[in-house]
């Protein structure tokens, strides 16, 4: 099996869907010698910024000269980002090793009971990880907690970093509710870290903690002030969240404060507050996909962005609340455009322009038919912001013509399914 048709048998897993629980992970882990059960974990949940504070943790550790995997998701151009040593993409070599011993693997499995694709992926990363021999690896959860594959794992720290209104056809439609799923991470006498400030979430986290006699770090965001080359205060709060996690670790991986400092400052983190200059424009990028999110990037404008026309290209898939992330947006834009996103789940964008005008009247709003038409109309605009997606930011990454080498998007990827309910009988953690 070479490279590509490793991309072709993932893509045909898609067929599968989504399925939330772990009997499938653990069987296929253990088929391959159960490789988590030879690393240490940092597993990070949470509705914004897990992807973040993994990478800064990433750059912390790799600064301190340890050898570090990253797995995070989803990607914004190649599968390969999702899978990472010392920052350094996953081989098409590998992957196409690993999908084939997997497959084999995958056969034995019963009728109907088939490992998806993330399910897969999961234990693919697990069998890099533990090939390359990396002392920490960065744990990211694909959607909640409890039932998400990556919690196979027995982590030295567990990190949930805020709780919002995300993926609550699958999670729950209240906070409480999603922080309980996300809380499922929590081990047994392992630390917990959490940025979150929601009263029900916080209050459910504390319970969760203590029913596994695991002590509960909760991070003050008053006085934080970092260095950082990413934007927004929010990004600040994230730091604080990985240097309290770094500093309470200092027994099992020990680092400096110059390693902490130099890693925080020099944290790279492509499709997030993103900023770009291609000739004479300047594009922010950012993957925000939901109110929490739109909340956060609208602060970041407002602290960075205030003397600027703001200009949008919004695009989001049809499980989000577009209308909600109008709500949040549309008050500071000047000009909106509403633009699909390359996905078999992208919203029709024209279902969000009356939200779009009825949260601001005066900014032009225009809906348009790709993300290619909607960089025309802004050919002329010294300032755009593209959002709503990170499939549409990696569609911009491409469209911009500023990815490293010759990548072919594998976002289709992305698409692999809709997740069946939480309450199943087959899904007991």
């Amino acid at each position: 099996m070479n490279y590509s048709e490793a991309i072709k048998h993932m893509q045909d897993l898609r067929m599968f869907g989504t399925k939330l629980g772990l009997e499938n992970p653990r069987r296929l882990a253990s088929m391959v010698d159960s490789p988590h059960k030879q690393l240490r974990f940092i597993h990070v949940a949470g509705t914004n910024g897990k992807g973040s504070v993994c990478a800064m943790l990433e750059s912390v550790y790799r600064e301190a000269g340890y050898r570090t995997g990253l797995f995070t998701s989803p990607h914004l151009i190649s599968f390969r980002e999702r899978i990472q040593v010392n920052r350094e993409l996953i081989s098409e070599r590998t992957v196409a090793r690993l999908v084939s011993q997997l497959a084999e693997s995958m056969a034995t499995f019963p009728k109907g009971k088939t490992p998806t694709f993330f399910e897969m992926v999961v234990v693919m990363a697990l069998c890099h990880f533990k090939e390359q021999k990396c002392d920490i690896v960065l744990w990211e959860t694909g959607m909640g907690g409890r039932l998400d594959a990556t919690n196979i794992v027995t982590p030295i720290a567990s990190v949930i970093t805020n709780i919002g209104l995300d993926h609550t056809r699958w999670l729950g439609n209240s906070h409480a509710e999603i922080a309980k799923e996300k809380s499922g991470i929590i081990k047994n006498n392992v630390p917990v870290f959490t940025a979150t400030q929601q009263r029900e979430a916080l209050s459910k986290i504390r319970s969760a903690a203590k029913a596994q006699n695991s002590e509960l770090i909760e991070i003050d965001q008053s006085n934080i002030d970092f260095k950082l080359s990413l934007l927004g205060q929010h990004q600040k709060i994230n730091a604080s969240l990985a240097k309290n996690i770094v500093n309470k670790l200092e027994s099992i991986l020990p680092v400096t404060n110059e390693n902490i400092e130099s890693g925080l400052r020099n944290v790279n983190w492509p499709g997030r507050m993103q900023l770009l200059n291609i000739g004479l424009q300047q594009f922010l990028l950012d993957g925000a996909h939901n109110a929490e999110g739109a909340s956060i990037l609208h602060q970041a404008i407002k602290d960075h962005f205030t003397s600027k026309s703001l200009i949008f290209i919004l695009g989001m898939v049809n499980e989000k609340d577009g209308r909600g992330f109008c709500q949040k947006i549309a008050p500071i834009a000047d000009r909106i455009i509403l633009s699909p996103v390359r996905s078999d789940r992208s919203a029709n964008p024209s279902n969000f322009e009356q939200a779009c005008k009825t949260a601001n009247p005066k900014a032009k709003t225009l809906v348009v038919s790709s993300l290619k038409e909607a960089l025309e109309q802004c050919k002329n605009e010294n300032f755009v912001i593209i959002t709503g997606s990170f499939y549409l930011v990696g569609e911009a990454l491409e469209q911009l013509e500023i990815t490293s080498g010759n990548i072919k998007s594998e976002s289709l990827l992305n698409d692999w399914g809709t997740p069946r309910g939480l309450n199943e009988n087959n899904l007991a953690p």
